[in-house]
């Protein structure tokens, strides 16, 4: 049975990254990723134009995290955990369907390293095994090509491109979904 539990906030940790608990001294760093328009351009959010933007999103985040509807760490390098990398999540968990979705975003200088990948292993080895989910979904705009191979590289498969299904600033935006099941997971890493 699915049922999240979040009160002993769980670090992760691989060869080169920590994921640890988003704090409200993080804000500069969440500052600087939500209002970089490059960035932002395949998430349909409003960009953040001050820093209460950002404190506002992590009280979000750890409101989440203090009710268990929600997860979000820091992305840091092992080596160093002062490095904010970028942030990984697990968001609108159905427990219902044992079916949750994961989002992440990496500072731009920081693309091409093989972070979220890594990253995004380590998270679904531990929603799939300690919250003990079914299957991760990962909405993405079409054009994000880097975040579809990302997807892809960590064993996710295309369901469905749901054309116009969201509207955001006077325009409708596709979104694909891609998805993974524990057993797919499970398959590639055993």
């Amino acid at each position: 049975m699915v049922n999240p539990d979040f009160s002993n906030f769980p670090v992760l940790q691989t060869s080169r990254v920590m994921l640890r608990k988003l704090e409200m001294d993080d804000a500069p760093e969440v500052f600087k990723l939500r209002s970089d328009p490059a960035l932002m351009k395949y998430i349909p959010r409003s960009l953040a134009v001050n820093i209460d933007d950002a404190i506002d999103h992590i009280e979000m985040i750890q409101g989440m995290v203090t009710k268990n509807e929600g997860i979000n760490w820091v992305i840091c390098e092992k080596a160093d955990v002062s490095t904010f990398l970028g942030i990984i999540g697990i968001y609108r968990m159905d427990i219902k369907n044992w079916r949750a979705e994961v989002g992440y975003m990496l500072h731009s200088q920081h693309h091409g390293n093989g972070y979220i990948s890594e990253s995004l292993n380590k998270v679904l080895s531990y929603t799939f095994h300690q919250l003990q989910f079914h299957s991760i979904q990962a909405l993405i705009d079409p054009d994000n090509v880097a975040s579809e191979n990302v997807l892809i590289k960590c064993g996710f498969t295309k369901e469905a491109h749901l054309r116009e299904h969201e509207y955001f600033e006077g325009r409708f935006l596709d979104t694909v979904i891609y998805s993974i099941l524990r057993s797919d997971y499970d398959d590639q890493h055993h």
